[in-house]
């Protein structure tokens, strides 16, 4: 369960971010996030991966404050939850298979392991095939979707996307939601922001509406 009480997001230059957010998100959905440019969307999911702080408010995540937790304790918290960035992230020195496999080397996850799951997470996204390529040399929908692998390859409890179908043609992107409700009906918690009405309205999905860092409609 995802929890904000109050949440205010103010940046250095004294422009809002988000205002007086309370949202209570439970364990198991799958909720989008949507709103115009600016709205707030991106900040509200990196309030929620701890990447961000609120300059006021409380957060509860799987019924721990998130402000409270010791420092150290961060990293294993966030390994519980996989984050598709709309810039993607990719390092561009490591091939798809090195970029997918990081963050279960951080998790301490065995060679053998890891390229099981490496191998099936890049299978999901029909991009097995371009395993040993470097990012450079993919297609923007290539790299979007080595993106998502590199977030599934995790298994977390949690799933954050940031614009995830932006690179993607129609049918790529119908094939990435249907990949991200069958990740949620085993359990994941997805949260998906997204300019891309049409996408809503076809999954029938709970919406949340940001604008000018407001809720539109409470929930």
């Amino acid at each position: 369960m995802i929890q904000f009480f109050h949440v205010h997001k103010n940046y250095l230059d004294g422009v809002p971010a988000l205002t007086d957010v309370t949202l209570t998100i439970e364990k198991g959905e799958f909720v989008f996030i949507t709103g115009p440019s600016g709205a707030g969307k991106s900040t509200l999911l990196n309030i929620i991966f701890g990447s961000e702080e609120p300059t006021d408010g409380h957060i509860l995540i799987e019924g721990r404050n998130y402000l409270k937790i010791p420092p150290r304790e961060l990293p294993a918290l966030r390994r519980r939850i996989g984050f598709i960035f709309q810039d993607f992230k990719l390092i561009n020195t490591k091939t798809v298979f090195e970029n997918v496999a990081l963050s279960l080397k951080v998790m301490g996850v065995g060679p053998s392991e890891a390229r099981k799951r490496v191998l099936k997470a890049l299978s999901y996204v029909r991009l097995q095939h371009r395993a040993n390529f470097k990012p450079l040399s993919l297609s923007g929908g290539e790299q979007q979707r080595v993106a998502v692998a590199r977030a599934l390859v995790k298994e977390p409890a949690i799933l954050l996307a940031d614009e995830p179908t932006g690179n993607l043609d129609p049918d790529m992107a119908i094939e990435m939601m249907e990949l991200f409700k069958e990740v949620n009906s085993r359990g994941t918690t997805v949260i998906v922001a997204t300019h891309d009405k049409g996408m809503i309205e076809k999954l029938s999905k709970r919406t949340v509406t940001l604008a000018s860092g407001r809720l539109l409609i409470p929930h």
